[in-house]
């Protein structure tokens, strides 16, 4: 896994994204009307695609793509 096919697996899961304009460094939270409903959806992405738990406290405590993508690196088997 590469951060570049995890910002296309987001764009993909994300229909209010643009193709390409998200980046490492973009904050999340700014890309697109950042809710609940979006969290689990980003949760449950993580779980399908690479099997790896992220939770709530997770997200909070990530601002860019980049956070969490350390995230998933770091617990990926």
């Amino acid at each position: 896994m590469n951060i570049e096919e995890f910002i296309k697996n987001i764009e993909t899961e994300f229909e209010d994204l643009e193709p390409g304009k998200l980046k490492p460094t973009s904050n999340f939270r700014e890309m697109f009307d950042w809710n609940s409903v979006n969290a689990l959806i980003l949760i449950a992405m993580v779980n399908t695609e690479y099997d790896v738990v992220i939770n709530a406290e997770d997200l909070r405590s990530s601002k860019t793509i980049n956070d969490i993508f350390q995230i998933i690196q770091s617990r990926s088997k």
